[in-house]
This record gives C-alpha cells, structure tokens and sequence, in this order.
C-alpha cells in the first residue's frame, strides 16, 4: 500500500505543476480534466501526508524511550499518536477502495405507493418531500417532473430529477422498500397500521451510456393531469415514451412545452435502460458485492419508520435514530452517512478477502 501511496503523491505533485502550464491553462478542457483529476486525488494525498507526519512522531517518540529524563512524557505521546496513527491508516484503506464510476451522477428518482392504499400514498408523499427538503438543505437542484395522486391526497408515484455534485454517492443506498408503521388519520379505533412505498435511485444516464434505436421508441402525447398551472388540461403537452423491446415506460409532463417534456422522457427512459444494464452486470457477482453496491434486490424491506416509538430503524445496517418529525422534514444527512459508511467497510473486508474483486 505505501508503494501505491507514494505513486499517488507523486502524480498529486505533477498534476498541480500541470495546473501553472501555459499549454495546460490556454486549453479549457484539459485544464478542467486536469484540475479534476487533481481534485479527487487531494483527500488521499492530505491523509498519506498526515499518516506519514504522525507515523515519524511516533518514531521520535519511541526513541525518547530510552532517554530517562524523557521516557515519562513520551510514553503519554505513544498512546495517542498510535491511536491516532491506526484512525489514518483506517481512513487510508477506506479512500483506496475503487470509486463506483455512477458516483459523481445526477439521479432520476422514483418514489413509489406499495401495500397499504390509501395511507401507502400518503407515506409516499411524505418520503418524496424528505427527499425534496433534504436536496434543498444541500443546495441541490430537484425537480419534480411526473406524479400521480391518489384520492387521498397521497401519490401513487412521483419522479424527480436531482443535480448537483456527487448525489448517486450520497442517495444510492436509498434504494428499496421503506416501511411506516403508525395509526392512518382515517383508522377510527386508533389501530396500528403498516404501509410501505418503494424508492428508486438510478444514476442519470448520458448520451454514451445508452444508444436507443428511435424506431424502438413509441410516443404518446395526452394532456397533463393534477396541479400545474394555466396549460393543465389545455394541450397536449405531457409526453409518454414506450420502449419496445424492454417494455419500459415513462412519463413527463413538466413542462408546457411538448418538445421539452420529450427530451426530458427521453433522459428519463435512458436511464432506465442504463440501470437494467447495471443490474445485468450486478447479478453475475456474488451476494455480498450487490448488496455493497446498493441496488440490489428492491423487495428487500430497508427502512422501518415508526411513529408511535418515534424511532427510525434501518435494518440493514442495524442503525436506530429518534426524531421522526425531523426526518420527515429532511434531516437524514446522518442516516445517509452511516449507511455509507458501512457500505464502504463491508467492501473494504470483501477487498481484503479478495483483492481480485476490488471493481468497484
């Protein structure tokens, strides 16, 4: 691993010389390429340059072992700079794992009622506008670009597209079916329902990801339907895109303008297609790496959300965490943290069980 490392700071090294080249600064692209490259490099470098500052601590200090007037004020150094020296060396393994190349994508995420009717809807809602405000604490772009409503006042799905930087990284483990348990405001004896709704994360496909044959490609054009302004019912600007060999569907209707919501479909089915293809690749490996990547099996129950306890239990990873108004409400930047986190630590022990399978 310190061969590795040092390699890395080394590039680390030539890449910001690149940075000050007349040739490098006069060509946009490749300054950009460039300053990107060097980007993703920096934490690893910083913690390898922090590693190897404590580490020759550490050193001094066991030398001063020997020196009797100095061995009591080194012995209370080791102890911290050996705890601190094991954290790094952690922190290093965990920033060496390969980078999951959907990682830095926009999402198209889907949000969908599963068992449970009415109050199904009414939660899906609910998750959809946790996804919403937790993008907007993050200063991320959302927009909702199809969703059907239920009587209730619920949806039966929605889709929203989410921009900025490094969302798939963050959202990807969101994939599943999430579970309430609570007393629906229409239940008169005050019994204890479970509902679920379905969510869907897929890292936006671009144009070279997925080549459609347009003669595969059936449109529809309907009006819109639901809350959207003057044009709702008006024309016939909602698009419906029907892929024929796969059998996928999708929907937009955003815009007013016919020729965008056809655009925005067309991104829309790219990416289902891409993800299919995704989870083609996923299934030829072995049980531990699809659940690592986090777009397995989306029947697998994910996520409890229980009100009467006010207690939210990812079963996954076996984190509980109170305050389910807050969640609500969009504060889940710690309960994506951790699944993260523990995603990362099961790839790292299937890495060092098997190097081999280190693809991210």
């Amino acid at each position: 691993m310190e061969d590795k490392l040092q390699e890395i700071d080394r590039k680390f090294e030539r890449l910001t010389a690149d940075l000050s080249n007349p040739e490098v600064i006069n060509d946009r692209v490749k300054f950009q390429a460039v300053a990107k490259e060097r980007s993703s490099l920096e934490p690893l470098v910083e913690t390898f340059r922090e590693f190897q500052r404590v580490r020759a601590q550490l050193k001094d200090a066991k030398a001063l072992l020997e020196d009797p007037e100095m061995r009591e004020i080194a012995k209370e150094e080791i102890g911290p700079l050996e705890a601190q020296l094991e954290a790094l060396d952690g922190k290093l393994k965990i920033l060496l794992l390969p980078k999951d190349p959907n990682d830095e994508r926009n999402v198209i995420l889907e949000v969908r009622a599963g068992a449970g009717g009415d109050e199904a809807g009414l939660f899906g809602a609910e998750l959809l506008r946790m996804y919403l405000r937790y993008a907007e604490r993050k200063g991320w772009k959302a927009v909702l670009v199809d969703a059907m409503d239920n009587a209730a006042g619920g949806i039966k799905d929605a889709t929203v597209t989410i921009s900025g930087e490094a969302i798939y990284s963050t959202l990807k483990y969101e994939s599943g079916v999430h579970r309430v348990q609570r007393v629906p405001a229409t239940e008169a004896q005050g019994r204890i329902h479970t509902s679920t709704a379905t969510v869907s994360v897929m890292p936006e496909a671009e144009d070279v990801d997925v080549q459609v044959n347009p003669a595969d490609i059936q449109m529809d054009v309907m009006r819109s339907t639901g809350s959207g302004g003057q044009s709702v019912n008006t024309t016939d600007s909602a698009v419906r895109l029907t892929h024929k060999p796969s059998g996928v569907v999708v929907k937009c209707q955003q815009e007013k303008s016919q020729l965008k919501n056809r655009a925005m479909a067309m991104k829309m089915l790219k990416t289902k297609l891409y993800e299919m293809e995704l989870e083609k690749q996923m299934s030829a490996r072995d049980a531990a790496r699809k659940s690592q990547v986090g777009t397995g099996d989306r029947s697998e129950k994910i996520r409890t959300y229980n009100f009467p306890q006010d207690r939210l239990t990812d079963h996954r990873i076996g984190l509980t965490r109170h305050n389910l108004p807050a969640v609500m409400d969009g504060d889940i930047g710690d309960v994506l943290d951790a699944c993260r986190t523990f995603y990362q630590a099961e790839m790292l022990k299937q890495q060092l069980r098997d190097p081999s399978k280190g693809d991210a």
